[in-house]
Order: C-alpha cells, then structure tokens, then sequence
C-alpha cells in the first residue's frame, strides 16, 4: 500500500461533502489528512467533522489533529489542549503541528511538545516548519514539512529530499507531483488554498 499523500484539507464538511468523500475513497493513498475545524479543534465538538472523521478512520485513514504553535510562541498547555480535544473528540491518532520555528534555539520547546503528543496517542507526529529546518527536529517528529508554498517557487528550487521531508506545493498545474515521497500539490490560490484537494481527487463543480 503506498500512502504517499498528506491532506491539509481546510473546508468544513457541511460546504464540501463531495471533497470529503473523495477523500474516503482515496484512503489506500492516504498517508494522512489533517483535521482542522477551527485552526485547532475550537471550544466545542462539531458533529459534522466527527462524522467525517469517522467514516475516514473506518476507511483506516490516519488522522493528524491541527495545532498552530506560532513559532514557538503559542503557549505549551495550550497547543496540547488542541491536540487532547482533536484525540477526544475526532478520534485522531496523530498530530500536525502547523508553524514550527526552524531554529534550533526552539528545539527544546518542540521536544516537550512531541512528549506530550506522544502521550496523547499520537503515532505519527508532523511538524510543519514550510522550510528546511536545523536536523535536531528530526529527532522526534516522523514527518518534516521542508517547504510549503506555491508551485512558481518549489519550481525553481532544489530541495533536499528525504523519506522523512514532506513538500506542501499549492497553486499547481495538473499533473504536478513533488519530489518527497509523502507530499501534497494542490491548485487552491490566495489566502486558503488548502481548501482544494489534489487535481485528481477535486470533484467537478
């Protein structure tokens, strides 16, 4: 089974429930899709996303909870109250940690972070740094987003490629296919690009 794609899938289910299933559909490429209600989990349980999170997890699709971190200035308690309320509310099994400074001056805020994940239940942790970050992060995370961005940049780069680096490329052409083995290339533009699916899981409209 090669679960090659990592979904930032940023739309609410009631808006796009074609888009969802597709994603259901795909569950055998899936390395995991990122569950995000509210840039977080937000105060309360949404039935809509619980729902969908459902039908993605009997699919055995992974699910990672969202947490901005801020760069390392979000609050420890408060990322992991995230990560807690994705677990208990969406059944999620892994993390996506959206944010994530790069410098190794915050390696020792991100380790305490990854332990508390860990203990949470997350089995697989992704940090997402959108750059190439100092290799100490590699010590405790299963998946390093190295770059995210549109593609008229990731083209012009040449980017160092790992089976543990992740690239997130939006506003691409069909066709397109990063160069990391776990990746995501989307034509979502503007200010929520992730609100679109890769070019052959986007439904009609």
């Amino acid at each position: 089974m090669n679960r090659f794609l990592l979904v930032p899938f940023y739309e609410h289910p009631a808006d796009r429930p074609e888009a969802w299933s597709a994603l259901v559909e795909a569950a055998p490429s899936l390395y995991g899709v990122v569950v995000n209600p509210a840039s977080g989990a937000g105060e309360a349980p949404d039935p809509a996303f619980a729902a969908v999170a459902g039908r993605l997890r009997a699919a055995g699709v992974p699910l990672l909870g969202y947490a901005d971190t801020a760069y390392g200035r979000r609050p420890h308690a408060e990322v992991v109250t995230d990560l807690l309320r994705h677990r208990d509310w969406y059944g999620t099994d892994g993390a996506f940690l959206d944010q994530v400074a790069t410098a190794p001056a915050a390696l020792a805020h991100y380790r305490r972070i990854a332990v508390a994940a860990r203990a949470a239940g997350a089995g697989t942790l992704v940090l997402n740094h959108g750059a190439h970050p100092d290799p100490g992060y590699e010590e405790f995370a299963d998946l390093l987003v190295t770059f995210e961005g549109p593609w008229d940049t990731y083209r012009t780069l040449d980017l160092p490629v790992a089976a543990h680096y992740c690239h997130l490329v939006y506003a691409a052409p069909p066709g397109v296919r990063p160069v990391t083995p776990v990746h995501c290339a989307v034509p979502g533009t503007g200010a929520h690009p992730w609100g679109t699916l890769p070019h052959f899981l986007e439904p009609a409209r």
